[in-house]
Formats: C-alpha cells, sequence, structure tokens
C-alpha cells in the first residue's frame, strides 16, 4: 500500500486544515491531574474557580496542548512524521468542562536538513472552541521524511536528533 502522509517534497508554506474536535471532559480533566501531578485548586475545585470569576474548573494549560497534538495526529492531513522537535506556546482564554476544541493548523515555515532523507516543518496552530473562541496558539517544529533522498546523499547510519 502506497504512503499516502505528506512528505516534506508535497508541503508548502502557507497549506492550511483543520482538524476534527475533541470534547473535554471532567475525566480529562482528572486524568491529567493523576498524570502531571497537577491538582491545583482551578482545575480540581468548581467553587474555587466560581470565586475567581470562572463558571467552573479551568483545564490544565498543558492538557490543551495535548489534546492539541492528539488532534493533528488524528487529522484526516497526516504529514510523514519522525519527531516532534520543541514547542512555542501561549495560553490565551480558559478551557472548560464541556468545551469542545478543534484546531486549525497552517505550515508556517519549511527548511531542509544536513540529511537528505529528513526536512523540518513548522506547524502554527490555533486551538478555539465551539464558541469560536482561541484559547491556546502556537507553533510546533517537526522533522519529517523526505519522499526519496537525492542520488549520492550521506545517510547516516543511525538516526540523531538535529542540533
Amino acid at each position: 500500500m502506497a504512503d499516502q502522509r505528506l512528505h516534506f517534497e508535497d508541503i508548502t508554506v502557507g497549506m492550511a486544515w483543520e482538524t476534527g474536535g475533541i470534547q473535554v471532559t471532567e475525566a480529562h480533566l482528572l486524568a491529567f491531574a493523576g498524570l502531571s501531578g497537577d491538582f491545583y485548586e482551578i482545575h480540581m475545585d468548581d467553587d474555587y474557580a466560581r470565586r475567581l470569576g470562572y463558571p467552573g474548573r479551568v483545564a490544565h494549560g498543558i492538557l490543551g496542548l495535548a489534546l492539541a497534538d492528539g488532534l493533528k495526529n488524528r487529522a484526516q492531513t497526516q504529514l510523514a512524521a519522525i519527531v516532534s522537535l520543541g514547542w512555542r506556546w501561549r495560553f490565551t482564554g480558559p478551557i472548560f468542562i464541556g468545551d469542545r476544541l478543534q484546531a486549525r493548523i497552517r505550515v508556517t515555515g519549511l527548511r531542509p536538513t544536513r540529511h537528505a532523507d529528513r526536512g523540518i516543518v513548522t506547524l502554527g496552530f490555533e486551538l478555539r472552541t465551539q464558541r469560536g473562541d482561541t484559547v491556546q496558539e502556537g507553533e510546533n517544529d517537526m522533522m519529517i521524511h523526505r519522499r526519496v533522498a537525492p542520488a549520492g546523499a550521506d545517510q547516516p547510519s543511525q538516526p540523531s536528533m538535529p542540533r
């Protein structure tokens, strides 16, 4: 079966797509608190969050980032990813239990690496709620496969992380 994922050569700056969505549940907050050890009151106590002016508990910021990454990985548009190299991310609004999140992803940068069989793509994200509010945004640098390495290209015998 042919590889239908997008490789470095298939991608252009400005290419964009929307992901499917996911509804944030109480189970997400509780599982993430247990996984991360972050039991801060704003995530666990509705009364505390209400005293601060929120309608209820606020999801962990990093949970939003994790859900955005999962939405990217489940999107119809798939990249021939090797590894994520890093994130630059901002929390711009609260995420609440019951919110349905969806991401808009846009290619903001492309660059080759010194390895002929891979390249780097930078993806810009807007994570939005069902109300259209952007609650998180940022960028993700990913190393991705090239379809065919140029003839005679130096290919390392072991994969290595770029510097």
